[in-house]
């Protein structure tokens, strides 16, 4: 197997007495190490170990750069990825479809269209990227923070300067409402915030809070309007390494991982918002979503000529 797994020598197996080797993955995941990643990270970690007998041990490093940490998977000098769609769509650009505003109405919704055939379809696109898709995650559904005055309307959204992820959907919507969209990497977003290099960011609430941006944000709009996914990917020239019956693990074991989860970002989510309101941000929950989609209908437009007004609107009213 190439890139970063390495071989190492453990002392003898509880059933022959002989050397077994255990194999040391990488991972990568762009929060802290207590967010919802971190929860999908050490869950893979421990199935593995489990269903492996000690065989697979997975080391974790917290806070990295998405998009850095899907070209390494690609490459091959890092075994698995935790990341949010954001950057995946610059490798497999059909699967950017998912990051289009207002497309799923909640999250039973969505993970029933990534869980039935339109996201398993979407999974089989991957290997031919020099990437194995594991299972789809969870990050929630996306809402907008600033520093500078209340978000009631799109209106009052016009002029300010957002972080977002490099993902040309989200950057064309953010652009439709008269938001200066200013792409940048998950580990510089505190400190450009702390600056006032940018006024915003948009993320789920727990995204919000495990990064503790109560601290350098005093609103928080609940938008909803981009239902962010997560995935497990693996480099594909890890995964070929790999027995049928060992690559059969791994999935099994992502797919564990990703419902441990979604059970995180739900837990979050149900306490998230009165967390950040006691840290001090002031949370607007009246929002016209409806202008919000009626001011996205030039982007609809741009989306419909990209992805095929057919295969959104598939996902629009797919029913399980």
């Amino acid at each position: 197997m190439a890139g970063a797994l390495a071989l190492a020598l453990t002392a003898g197996s509880a059933l022959t007495g002989a050397a077994r080797a255990e194999t040391t993955l990488q991972l990568g995941h762009p929060t802290a190490a207590t967010s919802h990643y971190g929860v999908a990270a050490s869950t893979l970690a421990d199935e593995l170990s489990r269903r492996s007998n000690g065989k697979f041990k997975v080391v974790s490093t917290p806070n990295g750069a998405e998009r850095e940490m899907i070209e390494s998977a690609q490459i091959g000098t890092l075994d698995l990825v935790v990341t949010s769609t954001g950057p995946v769509g610059n490798f497999v650009p059909e699967v950017a479809v998912v990051d289009i505003p207002f497309l799923f109405k909640d999250y039973d919704h969505a993970r029933a269209v990534l869980d039935g055939p339109i996201g398993q379809d979407m999974l089989k696109l991957f290997p031919d990227k020099g990437i194995v898709a594991l299972a789809w995650g969870e990050n929630g559904f996306r809402h907008i923070t600033n520093s500078k005055r209340p978000i009631n309307d799109p209106a009052d959204a016009k002029g300010l300067k957002v972080r977002t992820m490099e993902n040309q959907v989200h950057m064309t919507a953010f652009r439709q409402l008269g938001v200066l969209p200013t792409p940048m990497a998950f580990t510089e977003v505190f400190t450009a915030l702390q600056q006032g290099t940018v006024d915003g960011q948009e993320n789920p609430i727990p995204v919000i809070t495990a990064s503790k941006f109560a601290q350098v944000q005093k609103y928080l709009t609940l938008t909803g309007h981009v239902y962010s996914p997560a995935m497990i990917l693996m480099a594909r020239s890890t995964f070929d390494g790999l027995t049928a019956e060992e690559q059969q693990m791994f999935r099994d074991s992502a797919a564990v991982a990703a419902k441990a989860m979604r059970e995180k970002v739900a837990a979050v989510e149900s306490n998230g918002v009165d967390e950040l309101r006691k840290a001090g941000m002031e949370v607007i929950t009246d929002v016209d979503r409806t202008k919000f989609q009626q001011a996205l209908e030039p982007a609809y437009a741009e989306y419909s000529k990209r992805f095929g007004k057919e295969n959104i609107d598939r996902i629009r009213n797919y029913t399980p």
